[in-house]
């Protein structure tokens, strides 16, 4: 009776652990087509190599994707992994704990492949709220054709950039040297003000702002400046093209305007979407005001993977994590598609492979801003999507004239106040 019990009880444990062993998890991120793709053949290579776990994949473009994801985590329902961003977390997880904690699963997703620095930038309360996939700020691309044809050199200074406008305009009164949206501008005023200033926009400390009046009346005069100097189309054109994205505009294609100041992860998809004969973008040089100390870089991980604090299933999820930052076939499948990675094991096999180049215009980005001092932080309270949001509104009023730069700068400072104090309770 003892063997036949023994067996018996061996065969239901044994399959007991193989209905446990298998898992279904949900990963969400965003993106382009070309991230879509690599991240579904990533999935794919995953679960060939761990069969009893499977990954229904929920995935989007930017627009609308925190928004659904702020009612997925209010209900419990977040995936399990999920693709988050740097300036989340002061909504999301302001004490630490809204995200799991990914040194509780150190012994599946290898830590020791991220420089301490990284990791402690993207945690919170000492909790690891997610891995960095990779670093990124913002850096100047010119559309090589258009400026030769312009007969104008890249800007080596703000006064240059402004003749830079003044001349395109010479020219031909569509064409700028620069087409920027509202977030993209908001981050090269920053640039210029740490540049200025020497401080941060934000004390994260104190939870408060740290420019006076004149300062932020100094800021938003920078951006009615270089609307009026041409170099970039205001608000009210934009809009005149819709709501799509300005790589998808049409004087973008065509090559009518001459540049982005954009993050390094995203200059390929700029460059994508360019028809011959205006299709290379250059890397341009990042100027500095005489006697600055700091670039004034919006300096920031890319993004994060995250395991959702819900998850039932932190270890399987870990995996997933693992394999797609630091193992060959999930680095091999993502390539370059999310930026240069900070995971030294990704790096290196990148490298090995030719994947990373010299010339290649994200790598070459992601150099030149490392050799920038940017010492000063930019807190992630400046991403936060109401001061955003508040910052565009304000520039819709400075491009339409019913707000002069002064009462702009007092309504926004007071706005942007009360923002930061919710923000920081």
């Amino acid at each position: 009776m003892k063997p036949v019990t023994l067996a018996a009880t061996l065969l239901l444990a044994t399959s007991g652990m193989a209905y446990a062993e298998n898992v279904e998890l949900r990963f969400s991120w965003w993106g382009g087509n070309n991230r879509h793709q690599a991240m579904l053949q990533a999935i794919k290579a995953f679960e060939q190599q761990h069969p009893n776990i499977k990954v229904q994949a929920e995935y989007s473009g930017w627009e609308g994707y925190l928004s659904r994801f702020t009612t997925q985590i209010a209900g419990g329902q977040e995936p399990d992994v999920v693709q988050t961003n740097w300036n989340w977390l002061p909504i999301f997880s302001k004490d630490g704990h809204g995200f799991y904690d990914l040194r509780k699963v150190a012994k599946t997703l290898d830590l020791t492949q991220y420089d301490p620095q990284s990791l402690e930038s993207v945690s919170v309360a000492g909790k690891l709220n997610g891995i960095p996939v990779a670093a990124t700020a913002r850096s100047f691309y010119y559309n090589q054709k258009l400026w030769q044809e312009m007969g104008v050199a890249y800007p080596n200074s703000w006064d240059e950039l402004k003749a830079a406008g003044k001349a395109f305009k010479a020219k031909d009164e569509n064409s700028y040297p620069l087409v920027l949206d509202y977030m993209e501008s908001l981050t090269l005023l920053h640039s210029y003000m740490v540049q200025k200033y020497n401080i941060s926009a934000i004390d994260d400390k104190a939870g408060t702002f740290t420019y006076t009046p004149a300062q932020w009346e100094a800021f938003f005069q920078l951006y009615k400046d270089l609307v009026d100097s041409h170099v970039f189309p205001s608000m009210r054109v934009l809009a005149s093209y819709g709501k799509a994205n300005t790589w998808e505009m049409k004087p973008w294609i065509s090559g009518q305007w001459g540049g982005i100041y954009m993050w390094n992860t995203n200059a390929t998809m700029y460059e994508a979407n360019l028809q011959p004969p205006y299709n290379k973008l250059d890397l341009g040089p990042f100027f500095m005001l005489p006697g600055a100390k700091d670039a004034g870089l919006f300096f920031k991980p890319t993004m994060m993977l995250s395991i959702g604090r819900s998850t039932k299933h932190p270890e399987e999820a870990a995996l997933l994590v693992n394999f797609l930052m630091n193992e060959a076939a999930g680095v091999k499948a993502m390539g370059l598609e999310r930026g240069v990675p900070l995971s030294n094991a990704a790096y290196q096999q990148l490298v090995q492979d030719g994947t990373i180049k010299e010339n290649n215009i994200v790598v070459a980005g992601l150099k030149s801003f490392m050799a920038l001092p940017h010492a000063i932080p930019t807190s992630p309270h400046f991403d936060n999507p109401q001061f955003v949001a508040l910052y565009h509104e304000t520039i819709q009023k400075i491009d339409q004239g019913s707000l002069s730069v002064k009462d702009a700068a007092s309504s926004f400072a007071k706005s942007a106040d009360r923002i930061l104090k919710r923000a920081t309770k």
